[in-house]
């Protein structure tokens, strides 16, 4: 197995202070690999086997792979946290990698979920690249699936989106001779860039020097904490207390235990639309709204469960740092510590405090670089993993939740003409969080996954009925006649 030699060599080589933070806070019962699945319906006409069987040969036949399918991970003598890179694979197993499987009849999405769960619990090899790809077929009558994880080491939500793009096409009668994991796959979508009038950014190397590299990693967070302070206290109604030393208001509650290593995996399918009927009428951002709508999803599963803290919830919102045409970043993310206000009873006003709390997590980053704002959030990070290698997450919760919100494709896209019906992502809990919440936007609906700790937040996928209760709750108070709402793409 070969790969093409590129000019991004010297950009992802050597892993940031953040891609080493996920290496070094991995063990058996928390795995740092994010993960998608990607939903297809049969084309008309085809037969499933014969269809299926050339996915597969397709997806196997590259001798030229895209990153970071290619590369495997290297340690030097001070581990994942400094001496670690990555070196190009010359003994790549494809067989290894692509596995083929196929649901035990009748297929529904429940035992899709199931065999999700299970795939996402396990560790990856990292002996070896740090990804799988699973070919399920068998879903429902004229459907499968695409289960693909990578390490977050190696890649965010956003570049996961990116790759999604550049691995299938926007146009149903195109068929793709080449791999969707191929270089020419990855030339493909950034012609498709450079016709949108998105230029590449390759983001500026380290010193090769591990020593120098870390000088300035650190160096560098320590002008982010003295110019995060500086403008905190511009923000009244944050604190350095707040931001930076998290548990000090993040309450405790069921999500914040140990956690294990098996998984449960739920997903569904929202229109967008309603979600932007109720930013319009309330005049926040679509974000907002869904931190609201979890934000009651949330109140009414820990009420259930006779657990709702008095002090609101805090989650840990990803934001991207990436610029227009990077596609070569392997994390660009910030974060922001919202309140979600579960204590509020009015959805109204736990909506606006929602939104305050977003704008004033915002100001934070106002003046930083992306560099700056990734080392900031690198330090709020390092808090979470930090509480729980120490075993404090149930006892000192930094936050009890992340929710993340994906930008996807806005078009439809199709593999060898079948098209996808859905993109559902799957992320990461920890001790101290045992939820995750992420969403993509994809083709006019909010795409929903759902990770939780099977032993940690049991009957979760009661989750999926509340974000629909929640929603219509906000529909309501907004004026937003029922018949405005479409329905939603069931994955029950």
């Amino acid at each position: 197995m070969t790969r093409g030699v590129t000019d991004r060599e010297s950009c992802l080589s050597k892993l940031s202070l953040l891609d080493a933070g996920f290496l070094a806070a991995e063990r058996r019962s928390t795995p740092m690999h994010i993960g998608s699945l990607n939903l297809f319906e049969l084309p008309k006409g085809v037969r499933r086997d014969n269809f299926m069987q050339s996915l597969l040969g397709s997806l196997q036949s590259t001798t030229e792979l895209q990153r970071p399918f290619c590369d495997r991970l290297s340690t030097g003598m001070l581990g994942s946290l400094a001496g670690a890179e990555w070196v190009p694979d010359e003994a790549l197993d494809l067989d290894y990698h692509i596995r083929h499987s196929a649901l035990p009849a009748p297929g529904r999405y429940r035992e899709l979920f199931g065999l999700v769960s299970r795939l996402h619990g396990t560790l990856l090899d990292r002996s070896r690249p740090l990804w799988e790809l699973h070919l399920i077929e068998g879903v429902n009558k004229r459907e499968f699936a695409l289960y693909t994880k990578y390490h977050h080491a190696c890649i965010d939500g956003v570049r996961g989106m990116q790759l999604t793009q550049s691995m299938f096409s926007t146009d149903p009668t195109e068929i793709l001779t080449d791999s969707p994991l191929s270089l020419a796959s990855r030339e493909r979508y950034l012609k498709l860039l450079s016709e949108r009038g998105l230029k590449r950014v390759l983001e500026p190397d380290f010193s090769p020097r591990v020593a120098d590299r870390l000088k300035a990693q650190w160096d560098l967070v320590g002008d982010v904490y003295g110019k995060t302070r500086k403008q905190l206290s511009a923000v009244r109604k944050l604190g350095v207390r707040d931001t930076l030393m998290p548990w000090s208001v993040t309450p405790r509650s069921a999500l914040n235990t140990r956690v294990d290593g098996a998984r449960r995996f739920v997903a569904q399918s929202f229109p967008m639309n309603r979600f932007k009927g109720i930013a319009a009428r309330f005049e926040c951002t679509l974000n907002d709204v869904v931190l609201g709508v979890c934000s009651g999803a949330l109140r009414t599963y820990l009420q259930n469960h006779a657990d709702l803290p008095k002090k609101p919830l805090r989650a840990l919102v990803p934001v991207s740092l990436r610029r227009p045409g990077d596609t070569e970043s392997s994390n660009a993310i910030g974060g922001i510590l919202a309140n979600l206000a579960t204590n509020e009873r009015d959805p109204a006003r736990r909506l606006e405090l929602i939104r305050q709390s977003m704008v004033d997590g915002k100001a934070m980053y106002e003046g930083m670089s992306p560099a700056e704002a990734g080392a900031l959030f690198a330090l709020m990070q390092s808090q979470v993993f930090l509480i729980s290698a120490l075993q404090l997450s149930d006892k000192l919760p930094a936050i009890n939740t992340t929710i993340s919100n994906v930008p996807g494709p806005r078009e439809p896209l199709y593999w060898n003409g079948a098209p996808m019906k859905g993109i559902y992502p799957a992320s990461i809990v920890l001790d101290g969080f045992a939820l995750n919440i992420t969403l993509v936007s994809y083709n006019q609906f909010l795409d929903f996954g759902i990770v939780a700790c099977r032993r940690s937040m049991p009957q979760v996928q009661r989750l999926i009925d509340y974000i629909e209760q929640s929603l219509t709750e906000l529909e309501e108070v907004a004026g937003l006649k029922s018949a405005t709402r479409a329905s939603s793409r069931s994955k029950r």
